[in-house]
C-alpha cells in the first residue's frame, strides 16, 4: 500500500446517501485524508430521487423529517428558509431538486471547512473492487485505478426491463429510465407501473392532447398525506416477537383498526410502525419475506410511502379531465411500426401510444447491477435476505469472504434486504452517519479530533474561531472584559460559527449592552442553515431562540432544559444562574437545587467553586461559601465569581472594615480587567455605606459608578440602584445625579424590561428620577404579563415607588410591606433586593409608622453591624419619642 491509498477512503455513489457519507467523512476525518466520490453522473447528491428539474415534483415527507442529520432536525427547515423560502413551514412538503440541491451544498460547504479531508470527485463508473493487503483496489472505467483504506457503497437500485417482450426491450421508444431518458413530448403514452415514480413523471408528462395510461398489477396508487398530520400511534407491545406472517398481519390489522377508532386516521398506524419496521422484517422467515413481497409489498408501500397533498390534488385533477386513464393488468403483447407502439393488456385492450414508460422501480437484485454481480462471482459480497440487495450487518458491514476488520459498508436500498425499509432519508441518513463513524473510527482513530470548548463540548467551527471563542468563554467565566468583543472576533475568523453568533445574542439580550442581539440571533440561524450541529449545539440555538422570541417564562424553561440536557455548557449555565453578571433564571432555593445539581458534571472545577460559594453565602452558610471562594481564588485569582461570592459574606457578616479593604485591593489588581467591575465597585461602596461614611460613597460613586464610567444595565442595577439607596438611607440628601444615569440605561430596560429582575431595577431607577408617569405604565405592562412574578411582585412594586415618588407615605409604606417578604423570584442577590427594604423603612418613617421602622432596622442590625442602620434606628427612635407622625430629620420630599 503506497501512502496515498493509506490516506484514501472511496464512497461509490454520488446520490444522497453516498453524499451523506461523503460529507461525513469529510468532516470527520483530517487533512490528510481524501474522500473518493465516484459516480458518473454529472451532478452530486441527487441520485435518481431528486435529479429532476420539475419543480412540481415534491417530496413524499414534510420538511420536518428531511434533515440530512439525524441530531439536528432542524437543519433541513433551517436551510429552507436561508436558500428559499423564508415562510417554509415544517409541515410543507419542498421540492426534490431543491432537496437535492441542499444535499450538495452540504457537501461543498464540508470541503470549505479548513482541516477537513479532501474530496475528490470523480466522473466515472466502478468497474471492479478487489481486496489488496489490508485494503482495496477500486478500478475504474476510465482505465484508473484507486488504493483505498476503505470503501462505501451507496449505488442504490437500477430500474429494470426484465418484464419488456423482445419487440418493446429493443426499441428506442421504451424510455427504460425515464430518469435520464426524455419522454416524448407528443402523443399518448402508457406507464407501467403506478407507484410514486409514476406520479411525477404523470404530472410532468400532461399536456392537453395526451392520454397517459397507467398500467399495473393492482391498480394501487399511493396514498395521499393527510394535514394536519395526526401523530404516530406506537404499535401493540410485544409485537417485535412476531415471527410468522399470518400473526404478523393479524395483529397489524387489529392495530390499524383500534387507531382508526381512536384518531380517525390509519396513517397513525402506519408511522408508529417506523421504529420496529426492520424488528419485524427480520423476524420472518425467508419463506415469508418472499411471500410478503409477492402477497404484501404493494398493500404496504402505497399506504407508507404517500404523496404530498399537492401532488394528489395535481393527479386527482389530471384524471377528472380525462387526461389519466388507469388499467388493472400487465402487457400480453407489443406490436411496434412507424408510426406508434401497440400495446395489447391481458384483459384484450389495446392501446397506441407514442412511448412506454418504465415506471416498476429499482430491481432489488444482485444480477440487475454488473459491478454488484462481479462482486458476488469474488465472494466480496453476498444476496441479501428475500434476494433484496446484499447481506450486511446491522451496521452496514458488508458480508462476504471479507474480515470484519477491513471497512467495506453499505448505505441506502442496498440494504433492503436485512432492513426492509431502507430507502427514504430518515433511514439513509442515519445509515450515513454511523457508516461514516466506523470508517473514521477504522483507520487505526486517526479521526480528527474537532476542537472543544473549556469543558470538551464540541465547536463546530476552525481551530482558530475556537480558540477565540474559548478566549472569550474564559473572560465570561471569570468575569472579566471583553467577552463580546472575544465572540466577534471568532464569528470574524469563522463567519458559520453557529455557537458564537448565538452566544453574542444571547449576552447582548441578557445585558442590554447592544440592540444588535437580534441580528446576531438572524446570523446564527443563517449559518445553521449552512452547517450541521452536534447535539448540544443544536440545542444550545433552540434555547437561545426560545429564550429571545417568547415570554420570560417561556425561554427561561427553554435554557433550563438545555443546561439539564447539557450541564457542562458553562455559557448557558453562567446566564441561568443569578450572578454579578445575569439576573438568572432561578431564585432561592431552585437557584440552589441547580447549581448543587451540577456537581458531578463539575467536580472540584475552579468556575463552578465560585458559583457553588455564591450559592452557600445566599444559604447563610458562610464558612463554607468562604472556603469555596478561597479554593477557587488559589487556582484562579481572577475568578470573579468567587469574589463576588466573598463579598457577600463580608457583607451579611457585617465585616466591613476587612470587606472593603481587600475588596478594594481586588478592584485596584484585577478590577482593571473585570466584566462589570461598577458591581465591585458598588459593593465597595455599600461596605462605605454601612459605615456611614457618606463622602467615601460619592466619591467612588463619581470615580466608579457615575455614566461616565458605566453604561449598559449595569449603569441601572449598579448606579441607579445607589443612588435611590442614598437618598433612602439619608445619605445623598441633596438633588441626585439621575438624569444622566437615565440617559446612559438602556431605553428597552426602562419600558419593558427583559427580565422581573431588570423590572426591579428600572423601577428603582425611575423612582429615583420621580417619573411618576413611566412608573405608572411599567405597572400596567407588569400586571398584564403572562409572567407571575412580573404579575404579583414587580406591579406591586411599582404602585408602591409611585406612591413614594407621589408621597403617598402610608399607602406606599402598606404597599411595600405587602411584598418585601416574597422578592426572592425577583431573581438577583439579597444585597440587590434589600433596597426594597430600604424604601419600605424611609416609607415607615415617613408615614409615621416608626415602631415598624426600628422593628425592621432591629432585624438588620441582628443580621449584621451597620453603623448606618444604627443611625437610622436611632432617627426613628428619638422620632417616635419626639411626638406621633414626627418623620426622621433626613427625610425630604421626593417628588418632582
Amino acid at each position: 500500500m503506497t501512502n496515498e491509498g493509506d490516506c484514501r477512503v472511496v464512497v461509490v455513489g454520488a446520490g444522497a446517501g453516498g453524499t451523506l457519507v461523503a460529507t461525513h467523512l469529510v468532516t470527520a476525518l483530517s487533512s490528510r485524508f481524501r474522500v473518493e466520490l465516484v459516480d458518473p453522473a454529472p451532478g452530486t447528491g441527487r441520485g435518481q430521487a431528486y435529479s429532476t428539474t420539475d419543480e412540481r415534483h415534491l417530496l413524499n415527507v414534510p420538511a420536518s423529517g428531511m434533515s440530512a442529520f439525524p441530531r439536528d432536525p432542524e437543519h433541513f427547515l433551517r436551510w429552507l428558509r436561508a436558500h428559499h423560502d423564508p415562510d417554509f413551514q415544517p409541515h410543507d412538503f419542498a421540492p426534490r431538486a431543491v432537496f437535492g440541491r441542499y444535499v450538495e451544498t452540504l457537501l461543498t460547504t464540508a470541503t470549505e471547512f479548513p482541516g477537513n479531508a479532501q474530496l475528490v470527485r470523480r466522473r466515472a463508473e466502478v468497474a471492479d473492487i478487489a481486496r489488496s493487503g489490508d485494503g482495496f483496489v477500486v478500478d475504474l472505467s476510465d482505465g484508473d485505478r484507486l488504493e483505498a483504506r476503505a470503501v462505501v457503497l451507496a449505488t442504490g437500485s437500477r430500474p429494470g426491463t426484465g418484464w419488456a417482450p423482445p419487440e418493446l426491450a429493443d426499441d428506442p421508444r421504451l424510455v427504460a429510465d425515464p430518469w435520464t431518458q426524455p419522454i416524448p413530448a407528443v402523443g399518448d403514452v402508457l406507464m407501467l407501473g403506478s407507484g410514486l415514480t409514476m406520479v411525477d413523471l404523470a404530472i410532468s408528462a400532461d399536456r392537453p392532447d395526451r392520454t397517459i395510461h397507467v398500467v399495473s398489477r393492482t391498480d394501487a396508487m399511493p396514498h395521499a398525506h393527510v394535514l394536519p398530520t395526526t401523530p404516530p400511534v406506537p404499535p401493540p407491545p410485544g409485537i417485535t416477537r412476531t415471527q410468522d406472517l399470518d400473526t404478523l398481519r393479524s395483529t397489524l390489522a387489529a392495530h390499524v383498526h383500534e387507531t382508526v377508532e381512536a384518531t380517525g386516521d390509519w396513517r397513525a398506524a402506519i408511522d408508529g410502525l417506523r421504529p420496529v419496521t426492520a424488528q419485524l422484517w427480520r423476524g420472518l422467515s425467508e419463506a415469508d419475506k418472499r411471500r410478503f413481497i409477492a402477497e404484501d409489498a404493494r398493500a404496504w408501500d402505497v399506504r407508507r410511502h404517500r404523496m404530498a397533498p399537492a401532488t394528489a390534488r395535481r393527479l386527482d385533477a389530471v384524471a377528472a379531465e380525462g387526461r389519466l386513464v388507469r388499467h388493472r393488468g400487465t402487457l400480453a403483447a407489443v406490436r411496434a411500426d412507424d408510426t406508434a407502439l401497440h400495446v395489447t393488456l391481458d384483459d384484450g385492450t389495446t392501446l397506441r401510444v407514442a412511448a412506454v414508460v418504465n415506471c416498476t422501480g429499482p430491481v432489488g437484485s444482485i444480477a440487475a447491477d454488473p459491478l454488484l454481480t462481479r462482486l458476488a462471482q469474488s465472494g466480496l459480497v453476498r444476496p441479501g435476505p428475500a434476494g433484496l440487495g446484499i447481506d450486511t450487518a446491522d451496521d452496514g458491514r458488508i458480508l462476504g469472504t471479507l474480515p470484519d476488520t477491513l471497512p467495506f459498508l453499505a448505505v441506502g436500498s442496498l440494504r433492503r434486504g436485512n432492513l426492509w425499509e431502507s430507502t427514504a432519508m430518515p433511514e439513509i441518513r442515519e445509515q450515513a452517519y454511523d457508516v461514516a463513524r466506523i470508517v473514521s473510527r477504522s483507520l487505526h482513530g486517526e479521526s480528527r479530533r474537532r476542537p472543544v470548548d473549556p469543558y470538551g463540548l464540541t465547536l463546530s467551527t476552525s481551530q482558530d474561531a475556537a480558540e477565540r471563542y474559548n478566549a472569550a468563554l474564559g473572560r465570561l467565566l471569570r468575569l472579566q472584559e471583553g467577552v463580546e468583543e472575544g465572540l466577534i472576533d471568532a464569528v470574524a475568523a469563522d463567519e458559520g460559527f453557529v455557537l458564537a453568533h448565538a452566544a453574542l445574542a444571547l449576552l447582548g439580550h441578557e445585558w442590554g449592552t447592544t440592540a444588535q442581539w437580534r441580528e446576531s440571533l438572524r446570523a446564527a440561524h443563517r449559518a445553521a442553515a449552512e452547517r450541521h450541529l452536534d447535539d448540544r449545539e443544536s440545542s444550545f440555538l433552540d434555547a437561545v431562540t426560545t429564550r429571545l422570541r417568547t415570554d420570560e417564562a417561556t425561554g427561561a424553561a427553554a435554557l433550563l432544559r438545555h443546561v439539564r440536557l447539557f450541564p457542562r455548557d458553562a455559557l448557558a449555565v453562567s446566564v441561568a444562574v443569578p450572578t454579578v453578571a445575569f439576573g438568572g433564571l432561578t431564585s432561592g432555593p431552585q437557584t440552589a437545587d441547580l447549581v448543587e445539581s451540577l456537581g458531578r458534571a463539575y467536580g472540584d472545577d475552579w468556575w463552578y467553586a465560585g458559583q457553588l460559594a455564591f450559592v452557600r453565602q445566599d444559604q447563610e452558610r458562610w464558612a463554607e461559601a468562604e472556603d469555596l471562594a478561597s479554593y477557587a481564588l488559589s487556582v484562579e485569582p481572577a475568578s470573579g465569581h468567587a469574589v463576588h461570592a466573598r463579598a457577600h459574606v463580608h457583607y451579611e457578616t457585617g465585616d466591613h472594615a476587612a470587606g472593603l479593604a481587600w475588596l478594594d485591593e481586588w478592584i485596584h489588581t484585577r478590577g482593571p480587567e473585570a466584566n462589570h467591575r461598577s458591581h465591585f465597585s458598588w459593593h465597595a461602596a455599600l461596605h462605605e455605606l454601612m459605615q456611614d461614611d457618606v463622602e467615601a460613597v460619592r466619591r467612588r460613586y463619581a470615580r466608579e459608578l457615575a455614566p461616565s464610567v458605566v453604561s449598559g444595565s449595569r449603569v441601572v442595577v449598579d448606579s441607579g440602584s445607589l443612588l435611590w439607596r442614598g437618598r433612602m438611607t439619608g445619605a445623598w440628601t441633596d438633588d441626585l445625579p439621575v438624569a444622566e444615569v437615565r440617559a446612559q440605561a438602556p431605553a428597552e430596560w426602562l419600558t419593558t424590561p427583559p427580565t422581573p429582575f431588570a423590572a426591579m431595577h428600572s423601577a428603582v431607577l425611575l423612582a429615583a428620577d420621580g417619573d411618576a408617569s413611566a412608573l405608572a405604565a411599567l405597572a400596567v405592562r407588569s400586571r398584564a404579563s403572562d409572567d407571575r412574578v412580573l404579575r404579583d411582585v414587580v406591579a406591586p412594586l411599582c404602585d408602591g415607588l409611585l406612591q413614594v415618588v407621589e408621597e403617598r407615605w402610608d399607602a406606599a409604606a402598606t404597599t411595600l410591606t405587602g411584598i418585601v417578604g416574597r422578592l426572592s423570584p425577583l431573581g438577583g442577590s439579597r444585597a440587590q433586593r434589600e433596597v426594597v427594604e430600604d424604601t419600605l423603612v424611609h416609607t415607615l418613617a415617613m408615614a409615621g409608622r416608626t415602631t415598624e421602622a426600628a422593628g425592621l432596622l432591629d432585624q438588620r442590625l441582628t443580621r449584621r453591624s451597620s453603623a448606618l442602620d444604627a443611625r437610622r434606628r436611632a432617627a426613628v427612635t428619638a422620632a417616635r419619642a419626639a411626638a406621633p407622625g414626627t418623620t426622621p430629620q433626613h427625610s425630604r420630599s421626593l417628588g418632582r
